[in-house]
């Protein structure tokens, strides 16, 4: 198992997508599970954008309840 620091939510979009900033693009798609520091499964990576040194990226979350839980909290990209 390999866990990858994306960064800390910093807020959620008005079609429920949390967003965060991190450090390096990461991959998209089906294989690219974000988790939480407990590595439950919270989403997929729906988009990157933004500028290429500290790019946005857009979560797709499993769950749509409770989303503010997520604010602050730092979230893992997890590599099989």
């Amino acid at each position: 198992m390999n866990l990858r620091r994306l960064g800390k939510v910093m807020h959620i979009s008005k079609r429920g997508a949390l967003i965060l900033r991190t450090e390096k693009t990461p991959p998209m798609g089906r294989d690219a599970i974000v988790v939480d520091v407990k590595v439950n499964k919270v989403g997929t990576i729906l988009d990157v954008f933004g500028p290429v040194k500290q790019p946005y990226i857009a979560i797709r979350p499993f769950q749509k309840k409770n989303l503010e839980k997520f604010i602050g909290q730092m979230l893992y990209l997890y590599k099989k």
